[in-house]
């Protein structure tokens, strides 16, 4: 490399943004996930093995997947080819397999292709990878926000290592940033800066675990400020940092993650966590009908009779919801969360309903009994349908002592919470008064 050339490079880096110049170049650097690359794990032993195969590299934005991709490339001494699966077509993902064979048939180290948001790709072109993978032909590194489990195909899925990054610790970001401070060659050492004191945990926690995020912030505190030294305080920290961005997909993962903490929330009799969820859903664009359907599939399959104005209450708010649109209807998702968070729980339907399929699934088909039949139609009477039938409305309590089913089942069990406990009381004096029926016609039988 000339002195041209290495002054183009520097050129080019110092008008990189932070983020990119305080990239970690070795692992010693590198900080976070050392549930996967701390001494004796997994990844740090097929590193240090160098035989890598295939891996996924799944986590939010920030976490350093990129970053970690080269630092696998360099540690192992395989030659790196970098695609986007935003920008790459099936063209160049040809002519980098390609060039993966040439590597590999000149004897060099099996090469590394790391494909960025590699979800991006269809299947067509996931599936091409396969046969390189399979044969060795490269060591594949696939990038991604989105759940592989939802997001790549499962051949590719049972062929690779998955690892998940985990959002950096409000500590570590305070360390990158730190470190950014100090470093005069690479970072802002060169700048006098004054940090007041929780300025950097500002950012760190702002930031939610995004390093690239936290160290933009950052450096628009710093260059924006002309004076010497920066005053790097809390408040102009807060005038730095982007306005927050909720991450959500409303078709990936994450969609499905925060609708799972919303309903457990409520299943768990917590509003405040509830509101919560609702609140990070809500702002994070997510479609009210989609909310809607499931406060009502939880009304019946978490509260159910315990309290069954709850199931009137929440399609009440849907309807109120389809009416008045966003933003008013926060209001009224609001009260329904509240509503079924605190309301007693029971899951007995929920129970019930599954019992009496099973049985229908697995066990041996019960015939309708003769004198529950339909006896509307000429010729039912010649048939005997419908023959012995006590009309309930005749009986002084409502209930009729006859036998609905022909054998002795039992599928549904109230608790003993909210209304339902009320339900149970009633019904045990019900089926008491159904078995003494039953056992009577089985009498009556055996005496023939």
């Amino acid at each position: 490399m000339d002195l041209f050339e290495n002054m183009e490079r520097e050129n080019r880096r110092q008008h990189e943004p932070l983020a990119a110049r305080m990239r970690p170049r070795n692992l010693s650097e590198y900080i976070g996930q050392e549930h996967f690359l701390g001494p004796g794990k997994l990844l740090r032993r097929l590193m240090d093995a160098k035989r890598l195969g295939s891996i996924l590299l799944y986590g939010p934005p920030g976490t350093g997947k990129t970053t970690l991709a080269h630092l696998l490339a360099k540690h192992t001494g395989g030659a790196f080819k970098q695609l986007s699966a935003v920008t790459s077509g099936v063209k160049e993902l040809r002519e980098v397999l390609q060039w993966a064979h040439d590597e590999v048939g000149s004897g060099q180290p099996k090469p590394l292709l790391f494909i960025d948001e590699i979800h991006r790709f269809n299947r067509s072109q996931q599936d091409a990878l396969l046969p390189d993978v399979e044969a060795g032909i490269i060591s594949l590194i696939g990038a991604t926000t989105s759940n592989p489990y939802f997001a790549v195909n499962g051949a590719l899925l049972s062929r690779s290592q998955i690892f998940q990054l985990q959002p950096l610790s409000e500590e570590q970001v305070v360390r990158l940033l730190q470190r950014a401070i100090q470093d005069r060659e690479r970072g802002l050492g060169r700048i006098p800066i004054e940090v007041e004191a929780g300025a950097l945990e500002y950012l760190a926690r702002i930031c939610e675990g995004d390093a690239r995020q936290a160290l933009g912030a950052l450096e628009v505190a710093v260059l924006s400020s002309s004076e010497r030294p920066v005053p790097l305080t809390v408040s102009l920290a807060q005038e730095s940092v982007q306005q927050k961005l909720i991450q959500f997909d409303p078709t990936g993962d994450q969609h499905y993650d925060m609708a799972s903490a919303l309903i457990k929330s409520i299943r768990g009799s917590d509003p405040d966590a509830s509101l919560y969820w609702l609140a990070r859903m809500l702002e994070s664009g997510e479609d009210i009908r989609f909310l809607c359907r499931r406060l009502i599939i939880l009304a019946s399959e978490d509260i159910g009779n315990a309290d069954p104005r709850a199931l009137t209450i929440t399609v009440s708010a849907m309807q109120a919801c389809e009416f008045i649109g966003l933003p008013e209807a926060q209001l009224t998702l609001s009260q329904t969360v509240i509503y079924l968070a605190c309301a007693p729980k029971s899951n007995s339907a929920t129970v019930a309903i599954g019992l009496a399929r099973k049985e229908v699934r697995e066990g041996q088909l019960i015939p309708v009994p003769v004198h529950l039949r339909d006896g509307h139609y000429a010729g039912a009477e010649k048939l005997g349908n419908a023959k012995g039938y006590q009309y309930s409305h005749e009986s002084a309590d409502g209930v009729a002592a006859q036998d609905y089913l022909g054998v002795d089942r039992t599928f549904y069990s109230p608790t003993d919470r909210g209304y339902e406990a009320s339900i149970a009381e009633r019904l045990l004096k019900i089926r008491e008064k159904l078995r003494s029926s039953r056992a009577a016609r089985e009498q009556e039988i055996t005496e023939r």
